[in-house]
């Protein structure tokens, strides 16, 4: 077998024209880098068909929780997946389903105390959640899958005065905390913005001003995506009238929905390798597009 001729086992051809010749693997790797870029840049909004701003639900208990809970502009609201909703559960213990109602808006709302060097502070958590992210490839929505959510944390001083408001979907996505003018600017990180911020293709004021005892946050979610696209300090007497009032929820009861056969299950998985995720959130596109 020495000196052996070895033919390639490939059809011959120019070698010029067959290095112009596309690889699949390139185009694939190509088609999925532009729908990733494309999903994660700001989204068109037509002008709206329906709106609403949902607030607290005044009354109750008069607590810090609700006095200072943001109030919530919505768009397209004409569109189910674009309400705010309540987490329901049906069925028994061993066969049970989860659904976003979006007629019953909630907040479901926590209280976390931390001290760092600097003083005592207070998160006051607010999450809220949507029936879907729908699916869509013109713009493309990779987001796209079931109960979806948001939170909202107002970090307050030992005064109750708000200096961070930040603002992360419950998947751990777009993270973004935006001082007030109450946080002293020493605090704030090296070469912080001035004026605006960019945050995975959304245009965010980069600071805020101070909040008063009767002002709100209003935080205006982006359509469809429920993305955060604006984040406002509002007087309250604005949103007095034609708001829709959400009622509250202990953040800690999504993990006592209680079901039809008089048990309770939780909103979460509580097994490995799903631990601590949404019940339904399966995001395919996110999977497959970001592992």
């Amino acid at each position: 077998m020495a000196g052996a001729k070895v033919t390639p086992n490939h059809p011959q051809g120019n070698a010029n024209t067959m290095s112009t010749q596309p690889k699949k693997p390139v185009i694939i790797l190509v088609v999925l880098i532009v729908a990733l870029v494309q999903g994660c840049a700001r989204h068109p909004v037509a002008a709206p068909r329906q709106e609403q701003r949902v607030m607290a639900q005044h009354g109750g208990n008069g607590s810090l929780e609700q006095a200072m809970a943001p109030t919530f502009y919505l768009t397209d609201t004409d569109k189910p997946h674009n309400r705010i909703g309540q987490v329901v559960a049906s069925g028994s213990q061993a066969a049970h389903t989860i659904t976003i109602a979006p007629d019953r808006p909630v907040f479901y709302v926590g209280t976390k105390r931390f001290s760092t060097p600097l003083g005592v502070y207070t998160n006051l958590i607010y999450r809220i959640h949507f029936l879907e992210q729908p699916y869509s490839l013109i713009p493309f929505n990779y987001g796209a899958g079931q109960h979806v959510g948001l939170l909202v944390i107002l970090t307050l001083n030992a005064h109750d005065q708000v200096v961070l408001v930040t603002t992360v979907q419950t998947c751990g996505c777009y993270a973004v905390s935006i001082p007030t003018k109450t946080l002293p600017t020493d605090s704030y990180p090296r070469d912080w913005p001035t004026a605006r911020l960019a945050v995975a293709g959304e245009d965010l004021p980069a600071r805020l001003p101070s909040i008063g005892a009767h002002d709100l946050v209003q935080i205006v979610l982006r359509p469809e995506v429920h993305r955060v696209m604006d984040i406002q300090v509002v007087p309250r007497a604005s949103l007095a009238a034609g708001v829709v009032q959400a009622s509250f929820a202990d953040i800690a009861s999504l993990k006592q929905l209680p079901l039809e056969d008089g048990t309770t299950t939780s909103f979460y998985y509580r097994d490995w390798p799903l631990t601590g995720h949404v019940k339904g959130a399966f995001k395919p596109w996110e999977t497959v597009l970001l592992g």
